[in-house]
């Protein structure tokens, strides 16, 4: 069920979020979950800030799903996890705090679309109008009538936000909400919950698609074996934990290369191009004009989110062997 690209996804608010002075809408504080002995999630804290898309990444097993459902309440363990300075159980109307998308196949199987929306949206208090306005926003109108239980899994998925937005929610928690959906709705997908943290909301989510969370993202929680590792910015994180390289493009000058490697650059020369590490390209602008060399390209070349997570956790992203992450493996001073 694909939207073109090019819609513009319609705003879904009923009422703007709230602006007030708070600067971490989540703060998750301590989340312990053990399974007969063995922790699941382990000591976790970490905040997740407004007005932003925060992705929440680690291997497979590392404990994403579980530690969603601590936030929530929803599995029993230790720690906290604030919404605006309050857990969610002292909240008076939840439904227009936070919504979540953890299971796109949590519906029953004999209610259309449309009826299965019409009666959540009886049990958290809002209208059948906002149901049918829910369905419109994640393009789901021509199949209201019929049953989910014929759905693709990306149609689910599409199905499960609807659900998500019914209450307006400041705050979305939505795990994998990009499984199963085709190339074309996924870039729906980017632009829809974009815009949402433009209008000053908070969306925590999960995904093991590290080049989808690099065009989404602002923000990262990295976990591995249910240890934090990473809560920082994705510019930070990039940078922090992959080696940049200053890619110089200029005609052959064995006296410009060897003033570049007096000044501790290590250089790789491919015809007029050269490639340099351990040297800023601040420093080889500084040198080139010296040499009174001329100058075709001067650029930084960063390592991609893929590279700073592999080299960070030494696991692979979906398949590789699982590693384990010291409980002090910080990547900057913010976290951890």
């Amino acid at each position: 069920m694909g939207v073109p690209s090019s819609r513009r996804p319609r705003s879904c608010s009923l009422s703007p979020p709230s602006r007030r002075a708070v600067q971490h809408v989540i703060e998750a504080r301590h989340l312990t979950k053990r399974f007969r002995g063995a922790t699941a999630v382990d000591d976790l804290t970490f905040t997740v800030p407004a007005g932003a898309v925060t992705g929440f990444v680690g291997p497979n097993g590392a404990g994403k799903s579980t530690t969603m459902r601590l936030m929530l309440g929803l599995d029993a363990g230790q720690g906290q996890t604030l919404f605006d300075g309050r857990p969610l159980a002292e909240v008076t109307d939840p439904s227009r705090v936070v919504g979540a998308l953890l299971d796109s196949r949590c519906f029953h199987p004999k209610r259309s679309a449309r009826n299965h929306l019409r009666s959540m949206a009886a049990a958290v208090g809002v209208s059948a109008a906002r149901a049918e306005e829910c369905l419109r926003l994640v393009g789901l109108e021509s199949v209201a009538d019929k049953r989910p239980k014929g759905f693709s899994l990306g149609m689910a998925q599409r199905l499960g936000l609807a659900a998500a937005l019914l209450g307006d929610p400041r705050v979305l928690i939505l795990d994998e909400p990009a499984n199963g959906l085709d190339p074309q709705t996924v870039t729906w997908l980017r632009t829809f919950l974009r815009a949402l943290a433009d209008e000053g909301r908070t969306v925590f989510l999960s995904s093991h698609l590290l080049t989808e969370m690099a065009l989404l993202a602002d923000h990262l929680v990295v976990i591995g074996k249910g240890r934090l590792i990473a809560d920082t910015s994705v510019t930070d994180f990039v940078s922090r934990n992959t080696a940049g390289e200053v890619v110089l493009r200029t005609p052959a000058n064995p006296d410009l290369v060897g003033r570049l490697r007096e000044d501790g650059a290590s250089v790789v020369v491919d015809d007029e191009t050269l490639v340099l590490t351990g040297i800023s390209q601040q420093r080889v602008a500084e040198i080139a004009w010296e040499e009174r060399a001329l100058v075709l390209e001067l650029s930084t070349r960063r390592g991609s989110l893929e590279d700073a997570y592999l080299a960070l956790t030494g696991a692979a992203v979906e398949f590789g062997p699982r590693h384990a992450v010291p409980a002090t493996a910080n990547t900057s001073s913010r976290s951890l």
